[in-house]
């Protein structure tokens, strides 16, 4: 039986939820990739929200490393890695020595040109290397209005529900994203009967906060983790508005300008797909009209 009340579009009332839940923001990036904050900014405001918090740098680790170090602060090591085709995967780990094994062993040797660029791997040999270790994986905003969620033309159905079957949730809630993306990512979350989770996508600490991800469980990474993997875990948050939009994209835009070429090209190749696709369901629209004309004319020929 499906728990519609596991996602809730509201402002979270972290006051009530720390009251009897664990409450995490799982998605924030720091200075180390595209955020503006330091770590130690980072933690200070969640420990003045009194809430955990995910580290979860593009292709990168040092911020999650950095926070671990703070004691009083519930953390997950966490890291959203970039595949060849330009989609996103956040990886939270249960151990810190794992994550740190697995971004040298498995990221590093296959960097692109810029910690913001696409990596070489595909994203089904990152989610393989990912599961030699004890991960949670979770594909963040899978609606979008780009290439970054897994929910776009460069993935067949087919592909797409293989990856599905190799991971173990969906980000249904995105303060970055928009509303209309943000319901559609909320029904395939309740659709593929997985984990959900939920996170600000913060690059600036005044959105922390804003999308959490809460379980009843012991205050701790393990058990935090279990009940995403469970299913037990629920989302509440909403979008931030349109100035806060146009700020965290400023800082992301300063941060990328490194990597605007990789960033020129993926969107001609997203745009490209777009196009083929497109362009493909209006041959096979036209398609079906004739041959329901053709049909509707067959008959009443025999009719005569």
């Amino acid at each position: 039986m499906i728990d519609h009340h596991r996602i809730q579009f509201e402002r979270p009332d972290l006051a009530k939820l720390k009251a009897k839940h664990t409450v995490i923001d799982l998605h924030f990036h720091s200075h180390y990739s595209d955020g503006y904050n330091s770590v130690e900014a980072i933690a200070q405001k969640a420990r003045e929200l009194g809430i955990g918090v995910a580290v979860t740098d593009h292709n990168e680790i040092r911020g999650a490393v950095e926070i671990a170090q703070y004691r009083d602060i519930l953390s997950i090591p966490g890291i959203e890695m970039t595949s060849s085709e330009g989609t996103h995967i956040l990886i939270y780990f249960y151990q810190l020595d794992q994550l740190e094994t697995f971004y040298h062993d498995h990221v590093v040797p296959h960097m692109g040109n810029d910690i913001m660029s696409s990596t070489l791997l595909q994203m089904e040999a990152i989610i393989k290397r990912a599961r030699k270790f004890k991960t949670v994986i979770i594909f963040p905003h899978p609606y979008c209005g780009v290439y970054t969620g897994i929910q776009n033309s460069y993935f067949s159905d087919d592909r797409r529900k293989h990856i599905f079957s190799m991971v173990d949730g969906v980000e249904v809630i995105n303060s970055e994203n928009m509303k209309i993306s943000n319901l559609r990512s909320a029904v395939l979350g309740f659709n593929l009967n997985k984990g959900i989770t939920g996170g600000s996508d913060g690059h600036r600490v005044a959105q922390m906060g804003r999308v959490v991800t809460y379980a009843r469980c012991r205050r701790n990474n393990k058990a935090f983790l279990d009940a995403i993997r469970k299913r037990k875990t629920r989302v509440v948050g909403k979008e931030i508005d349109l100035i806060r939009k146009v700020t965290s994209n400023g800082v992301k835009l300063r941060n990328n300008i490194k990597n605007y070429p990789d960033l020129v090209e993926k969107n001609i190749k997203y745009g490209y797909a777009v196009f083929n696709t497109k362009s493909r369901e209006i041959k096979e629209n036209v398609k079906r009209s004739w041959n329901g004309k053709k049909r509707e004319r067959q008959k009443n020929y025999r009719a005569l």
